[in-house]
């Protein structure tokens, strides 16, 4: 990655770990797939009809929506409901790290060189260590549909990539196409129509500014940021800029919520910034095997002789 693309990651990563926060502080009142419904009506209209679609398959648009957009931010949303702190949310969120380097490395053959295998299994146990310092506390299934969330970020990631989509802002925007009706339909099906209609017509200020962050910061400016710095460079480069967002989370959960951070939640965030500072280290090209036209794998490639993946 080039420098500019890593402050562009770093400034991405501050977005999204000031958004636990905010989505915490505008839900309240509000069933959670129906917040999440609200965000990205907001993130679709009116954009989609100013930015034009991008040059990909209808199939890949939805799938990019659907992973990374519908399953990670319903689960995300259902997850701080059922009592997950932003904080915390936005440690375990980052499990994705290690299913799109996983899931890449399976799919798209994009091994992770020598020191972004170190860096990210640093973060993982910077991650561990914070969840062991406050886990306890939370209920195994605000747990898993938190991790749920993850594992269908980093699916939504490999996605984007393989696409080769250039164009950030216009595949979030039209992606976003395939999430606000489940939602909604399953905020009806769970909540009842008497608990969303109400949520409606009593939609308060703290909901309205916490939508437009979410919507216009996160998922516009954020994923639009993100998904073109995945189109240019593998993953595993790419995703453990996002351990940062623990970092901030936890750092506006204390100036604002006066949620001090204990020994366990400094030490693991001082992994992750570690994690991630070793990731961009440089290190020698990874080695790949390249499929012939006849589906049969012959000699070793460098990684740099590969073309981008589409």
């Amino acid at each position: 990655m080039t420098r500019r693309d890593s402050l562009l990651a770093a400034l991405v990563a501050t977005i999204w770990g000031f958004n636990f926060v905010v989505i915490d502080w505008g839900m309240e009142g509000v069933p959670p797939l129906l917040f999440a419904a609200i965000r990205f009506t907001v993130v679709v209209f009116p954009a989609v009809l100013l930015v034009r679609r991008p040059d990909a398959p209808w199939r890949t648009i939805a799938a990019v929506g659907l992973f990374m957009s519908l399953g990670q931010f319903g689960f995300l949303y259902v997850s701080m409901a059922a009592g997950m702190p932003p904080g915390l949310a936005a440690l375990v969120l980052q499990a994705q790290v290690v299913f799109t380097v996983v899931i890449a490395a399976g799919v798209l053959r994009e091994l992770p060189t020598l020191p972004q295998a170190v860096g990210a299994l640093l973060g993982c146990v910077g991650l561990a260590v914070v969840a062991l310092g406050r886990g306890g506390h939370v209920s195994a299934v605000a747990l898993a549909l938190c991790l749920l969330g993850a594992l269908s970020w980093g699916i939504g990631n490999v996605v984007s990539r393989a696409s080769g989509v250039r164009g950030g802002l216009s595949l979030t925007v039209w992606s976003a196409l395939v999430v606000p009706v489940p939602l909604l339909a399953l905020s009806l099906l769970v909540d009842g129509p008497t608990v969303v209609g109400d949520a409606l017509a009593s939609f308060s200020w703290q909901a309205t500014v916490s939508t437009l962050y979410t919507a216009g910061l996160a998922s516009l400016v954020g994923y639009a940021v993100f998904n073109t710095l995945l189109a240019r460079n593998p993953p595993s480069a790419v995703v453990p800029w996002v351990l940062l967002a623990p970092v901030v989370a936890m750092g506006s959960a204390w100036i604002l919520l006066a949620e001090r951070p204990n020994a366990a939640e400094l030490g693991g965030g001082l992994l992750l910034v570690l994690g991630v500072l070793v990731t961009m280290r440089p290190g020698p090209s990874s080695r790949v095997r390249r499929p012939s036209d006849d589906g049969c794998v012959p000699d070793l490639v460098r990684r740099d002789d590969v073309p981008a993946q589409r």
